[in-house]
């Protein structure tokens, strides 16, 4: 019988869900700042070392420094949050459920653990949501080298239940941690800044990785083939577009000949690829496809 071996001592790992081909994790703020607060929550509670992380519309990357069971809990626990949190906000049933994560371990030493932050950072650049990772809030991007402080105040200053409500949990995190002007935990409370700069030892080197990285690339390369608007923005749009061009007041209740259009709409309209249609409308790529093939 063939037997898994976990790895219980501490290292550096990097860990990633697959990309969610129907639908969305984060479908607006509200949903990133209630995931950014969970990898807050779940850091303390769980004693985890988090160092980088970008909270993606339908996927999530985390560097992390624990043991790799302890990576599995932590993601495990994450998943399991958010999908309590979304069931009940848009009453969908295990939606992460069986996506499935890789962890891979990374090291200073051979500078995988600098190509893996590197990696993390540039998603959303890589998904033509900002120029540089320091302008995407939903994640680490602005943590590290920093010029000026953030505007934050502390956790300790609100209300038990202006702290659950924030939260999203009855857990007390520390008073010192700091809440930034978006409502959520800022990262620089639990991630250990200090330790992550000095692993990179200057902005410049930092920089050096993160324009070089595999993100960073594929930008460069499809940068004209890459969507034009965000996922949010797109799936806040879907009902005015119902409603303006079929008078029906959501996706579901269209027929398939207004799904074709629609499809065709978003297309025109907002630039968008397969991969973005499919997932703001959660309709079939199969289904999408035949759409967009279709004279």
């Amino acid at each position: 019988m063939k037997t898994t071996r976990i790895c219980l001592s501490k290292d550096y790992w990097l860990v990633t869900t697959e990309h969610l081909k129907e639908g969305l994790w984060f479908r607006d703020e509200e949903d990133y700042k209630v995931g950014m607060n969970y990898v807050a929550v779940l850091s303390f509670i769980l004693g985890m070392t988090v160092l980088s992380f970008s909270l993606m519309s339908n996927h999530v990357h985390f560097v992390l420094y624990c043991s790799e069971a302890e990576a599995r809990a932590f993601i495990d626990a994450f998943k399991k949050n958010c999908s309590r949190f979304l069931s009940k906000k848009y009453r969908v049933r295990e939606m992460l459920r069986r996506n499935k994560v890789d962890i891979q371990r990374v090291r200073p030493d051979d500078e995988s653990f600098h190509w893996a932050v590197a990696y993390v950072e540039m998603n959303p650049v890589a998904a033509n949501i900002c120029l540089h990772p320091t302008a995407y809030r939903w994640g680490t991007g602005n943590t590290f080298f920093r010029s000026a402080p953030p505007k934050a105040i502390r956790l300790g200053t609100l209300s038990v239940n202006a702290a659950r409500r924030l939260l999203h949990s009855k857990h007390i995190l520390p008073a010192d941690w700091l809440v930034g002007e978006d409502g959520y935990i800022l990262p620089e409370s639990y991630v250990p800044v200090h330790l992550v700069e000095s692993l990179f030892w200057t902005p410049k080197r930092m920089n050096f990785f993160l324009q070089n990285s595999s993100k960073a690339k594929r930008r460069r390369e499809f940068q004209g083939d890459l969507p034009s608007f965000r996922d949010q923005v797109l799936y806040a749009a879907i009902p005015d577009l119902c409603q303006s061009l079929f008078g029906k007041i959501s996706v579901m209740s269209l027929d398939e000949g207004q799904r074709q259009e629609l499809v065709r709409q978003l297309r025109r309209r907002f630039s968008s690829d397969i991969h973005q249609i499919v997932r703001v409308t959660s309709f079939s790529m199969d289904e999408v496809s035949r759409f967009l093939d279709a004279p």
